[in-house]
């Protein structure tokens, strides 16, 4: 980046940070502080092992310094600002989760718009809500844009404040459907002197199998006979004598898919509720980022700043907003909103931001200031001298 772009986002960074009031984490003064400021040249510098008392008033150290990056650490501590991890002294730390569409399954960041990715962020932000409020009943959530390409969920509960870095493993394993165990999704009932064995349907990943299940078999008795068997034996380990053994029990007992039972049908009815939990794994699981959720000491970034990659605000969403959330809109910074500037690209660019479509050819273009800002945050513009 060169000096005259440096210089005009740090400067207006800062006017975005005089006209802000930032809202602190809770336990403010326990956590540990850090920011990235406006280094000259290529590379960037982490100032970190800060205290609230280290920063002062976050207001004015905000105006004041304008950084192109700010944190604040999952943990708490006793001793926040001490130099060395190890002489903080760890209290305790949230649960964070990280969720970035450069990570995602399925999304090539080299095809997808930036509007495509963010799309299927969300979707997969939404599923990772459902586990986090159904699964583990967590309360004290908030949900968060990070200003670039994904979304943080913060978990405050009490219950898993003091879990060490397996157990929030075990947690990322859970969302992700690492090493799902099928046969842990069943359980063994009695039913009339007979024992029989039925999906665990009353919440988790059995509940989610089961779903699949009844809709898979719905699906079937819609089919002729033949492309019913058809669709049963593209299933690995399904042949045509188990897809019309299947087939024949579900004709014969409907009732006994809606109930979970896997006994039903035989050997080939639970090859298929294999087959069907691989599927749903694959779908329905959430691509966090394990790294972030795992480290009990991790810094994220501070609600209400600026993300230095994008210009955009790092942004905190009501969870009864997040449907109607749209970050190319609510994350545009009112204060880079009605005045146009000139820069210069090397390419031509489109940007859609605010509710509108910048169209750029390479050369000096006048653009309005929030997708001038964006273009050289992301190192894909220079900010040219006004005339």
């Amino acid at each position: 980046m060169d000096d005259r772009t440096r210089e005009y986002l740090q400067g207006r960074f800062g006017d975005y940070y005089r006209k802000t009031s930032l809202s602190p984490p809770p336990d403010a003064h326990l956590r540990e502080w850090g920011h990235i400021p406006w280094t000259p040249g290529s590379g960037t510098t982490m100032v970190r092992h800060q205290s609230m008392y280290d920063l002062g008033d976050l207001d004015t150290f905000f105006a004041d310094n304008a950084p192109r990056h700010a944190y604040f650490s999952a943990a708490r501590y006793d001793d926040p600002g001490a130099s060395t991890m190890s002489e903080k002294g760890w209290r305790s730390a949230d649960l964070v989760f990280d969720l970035d569409a450069d990570h995602l399954p399925g999304v090539d960041p080299d095809e997808a718009t930036y509007r495509e990715m963010l799309s299927a962020c969300k979707e997969a932000l939404l599923r990772l809500l459902d586990f986090l409020e159904d699964d583990f009943a967590f309360e004290d959530l908030s949900v968060v844009f990070s200003g670039g390409r994904g979304y943080h969920v913060h978990v405050r509960d009490e219950s898993v404040r003091e879990l060490g870095s397996e157990a929030r493993r075990e947690v990322v394993d859970y969302v992700r459907a690492i090493d799902l165990d099928v046969d842990g999704l069943i359980r063994t009932v009695s039913d009339r002197g007979t024992t029989k064995r039925v999906l665990r349907t009353e919440g988790g990943w059995g509940a989610r199998v089961h779903e699949a299940l009844v809709e898979y078999a719905d699906d079937l008795r819609e089919m002729d006979d033949e492309d019913a068997r058809e669709r049963l034996m593209e299933l690995d380990g399904i042949g045509e004598g188990r897809a019309e053994t299947i087939l024949g029990a579900f004709d014969r007992n409907p009732d006994a898919v809606r109930e979970g039972n896997v006994e039903a049908g035989g050997p080939g009815v639970r090859r298929l509720v294999s087959a069907l939990a691989a599927r749903v794994a694959a779908t329905d699981a959430a691509p966090i980022d394990e790294p972030v959720t795992t480290d009990t000491r991790r810094l994220i970034r501070l609600p209400g700043t600026l993300h230095g990659g994008s210009g955009l605000v790092v942004t905190p969403i009501d969870r009864d907003d997040l449907d109607a959330f749209d970050p190319l809109r609510d994350a545009v910074p009112d204060r880079f909103v009605g005045r146009d500037i000139r820069i210069e690209t090397d390419e031509d660019a489109t940007v859609e931001l605010n509710g509108k479509r910048v169209t750029l050819q390479a050369g000096e273009n006048t653009v309005p200031e929030f997708a001038g800002v964006f273009l050289m945050a992301r190192g894909e513009a220079r900010k040219a001298p006004e005339r």
